[in-house]
């Protein structure tokens, strides 16, 4: 009878599938918002706080330094307390950041959200990916699109909404804080839906394998470029689109939603990209895509041609190859403690690459004293990162990337089982 009760017990908490999908939706619309609101407050940001160009970009670029540099120290907090328990910490974080920007008075006060806000999203972005790999290993296509829609859409809510707020509030501070509300819902929810379920037993952490990140692997590395190039773009496009559209001479609520419009073009786009995978699965023609769109858009904002269609075209780019570079770990390994390895890799580095792109373009318009070079930059930037990317999907040239450097090749060989790139 007893053993009956407890199999019930253990029936009662089995979480439901769906729930899970729906944490892990809520957790990752966190992941973007304290980014993305920056941007259309960021004049009168540095208009109130008397910021330099520079020193308004690091509200972008500390962020995603945090994204480069903690996820190593997350994987390992991961493997010791659970990636469940870690993600709800990580949210938690992000929560705190974002509303402390209400009582903001200083840049300094501010640049010291941004690094809270880029703990969270260092901690939550590859524990996230380990979380998929452990819980719907066979739905890895479909989940990775849940996950980069449910960015591009708490994006695309950030860039929207923001100017509109800060309108009403007639502060850009409230505008700036509002968005800890979705790590308020998103708690609650995984939780009840996760945490509860997922508890793990005394010793258990101690007992399990701890695995390091593949720096030995050749693999990883370009894959790490890879992501890494299209950091920069992405988070540059993020922090420059609306000035760059505004010193085109269109006014201040026109060039805040062309960043609605590049966030809001990677929805449908994300939402598209699993069957279209299926369909086509060369991982060289996705990639040769995203890269050419994105490529066609900066060529339509260098010269000042159509700036919405212009915002769309590079909004397809990462809608397109954000899915593949985040599948492409995964896929590369057999287990989760695994991916969230790798997924740490490609992410921390790319992430420290990706924070030189706004604080890059940052220099070049306080030296410039324009927004003119920018965009040339960003186009050379999408030129590099479309050879890196034919050579990590090669196939031929990616069965002996796989291959780790070293004497760890024999160590490497056994634990990891790497799937082949479509053709």
């Amino acid at each position: 009878m007893c053993s009956n009760r407890s199999e019930g017990e253990r029936m009662m908490r089995k979480p439901s599938m769906f729930m899970m999908a729906v944490a892990f939706i809520l957790a990752s619309l966190n992941l973007r918002p304290a980014l993305n609101s920056i941007s259309p407050m960021l004049q009168a940001i540095q208009r109130d706080l008397g910021m330099s160009a520079l020193t308004a970009s690091l509200l972008t670029s500390i962020p995603v330094l945090c994204m480069g540099i903690f996820p190593a120290f997350a994987v390992k907090l991961g493997q010791r307390a659970g990636l469940e328990r870690v993600i709800g910490w990580s949210i938690a974080v992000i929560g705190i950041g974002t509303v402390l920007r209400w009582f903001t008075g200083s840049s300094a006060y501010l640049l010291l959200t941004a690094v809270l806000a880029g703990l969270g999203i260092a901690a939550a972005g590859p524990l996230l990916s380990g979380f998929i790999k452990q819980h719907f290993p066979t739905k890895v296509p479909v989940m990775i699109s849940l996950y980069t829609v449910s960015m591009a859409v708490g994006a695309s809510l950030a860039s929207g909404l923001s100017l509109p707020l800060s309108v009403r509030t007639r502060s850009w501070h409230e505008s700036l804080a509002v968005w800890a509300v979705l790590a308020a819902v998103a708690l609650p929810v995984w939780w009840w839906s996760v945490l509860r379920h997922t508890r793990r037993p005394v010793g258990e952490a101690r007992s399990q394998r701890t695995i390091g990140l593949p720096w030995s692997s050749k693999k990883a590395w370009v894959l790490t470029l890879s992501f890494g190039l299209l950091a920069v773009l992405f988070f540059s496009v993020t922090a420059w689109l609306p000035p760059v559209v505004e010193h085109m001479g269109y006014g201040k609520a026109y060039a805040a939603n062309m960043l609605v419009l590049f966030s809001l073009t990677q929805i449908p786009v994300g939402l598209l990209f699993p069957h279209l995978l299926r369909r086509l699965p060369s991982r060289r023609f996705w990639l040769a895509l995203g890269s050419l769109s994105l490529a066609a858009g900066f060529l339509m904002l260098w010269m000042s041609v159509t700036p919405w269609l212009a915002a769309i075209l590079i909004g397809i780019g990462p809608g397109v190859l954000f899915p593949v570079n985040l599948m492409m770990p995964i896929e590369a390994v057999s287990d989760a403690q695994q991916a969230t390895a790798w997924s740490a890799m490609t992410q921390s580095v790319g992430y420290v690459i990706g924070a030189l792109g706004p604080m890059l373009l940052g220099v070049i318009h306080d030296a410039a004293g324009s927004y003119t070079l920018l965009i040339p930059v960003l186009l050379a930037v999408t030129l590099v990162m479309a050879g890196v990317q034919q050579l990590a999907a090669k196939p031929k040239t990616a069965e002996a990337l796989n291959k780790p450097l070293g004497k760890e090749k024999e160590k490497e060989k056994e634990k990891e089982t790497a799937l082949p790139l479509a053709e």
